[in-house]
């Protein structure tokens, strides 16, 4: 198992169950997306997806949740430029990038529990909450399945 997370070479031969590797799409695509919706309007994304009540802010307090959304949108969209090389170059490390992205959306949950900011009250659960679930559920079953052990013959694409 540790031999498909951590290969000795990096090559585009892709080991896991090709279910694995369908998966990743979708995820790597949502990546992409939140990423860049949160770089091309930060300010929306904040208010509207993950409920910060920006108005509540004063200007000062509501241009650092903006920056850190902008940098995080970075952050997200760079992942997701992994998971294109990946797909395109370098299968092998699909299953490293999931472990990845486990890391990094669990990290972030944990992180978000012991330094919570606060939330519009009135609007209930943010549907970014809801985004963030299914990608959380789809990366780990297709974590899993990219540890599966695959008979089919494995010959890089």
């Amino acid at each position: 198992m540790l031999n498909r997370i951590f290969p000795k070479a990096f090559d585009n031969v892709f080991r896991g169950h090709w279910l694995g590797l369908w998966l990743f799409v979708p995820v790597v695509l949502l990546k992409l997306i939140i990423g860049a919706n949160s770089i091309r309007d930060p300010r929306e994304i904040a208010s509207s997806a993950d409920g910060i009540p920006l108005a509540t802010f004063d200007a000062a307090g509501a241009d650092a949740v903006v920056g850190v959304f902008v940098l995080l949108g970075l952050f997200q969209f760079l992942l997701g430029l992994l998971g294109v090389v990946a797909l395109i170059r370098y299968r092998a490390m699909i299953s490293f990038l999931y472990l990845v992205l486990l890391f990094q959306m669990l990290g972030t949950r944990a992180l978000a529990l012991l330094h919570p900011i606060a939330k519009s009250a009135t609007s209930g659960t943010p549907p970014g909450f809801y985004v963030s679930l299914g990608l959380l559920t789809a990366t780990v079953a297709g974590f899993a399945l990219s540890l599966l052990h695959t008979t089919a013959s494995e010959k890089p694409v």
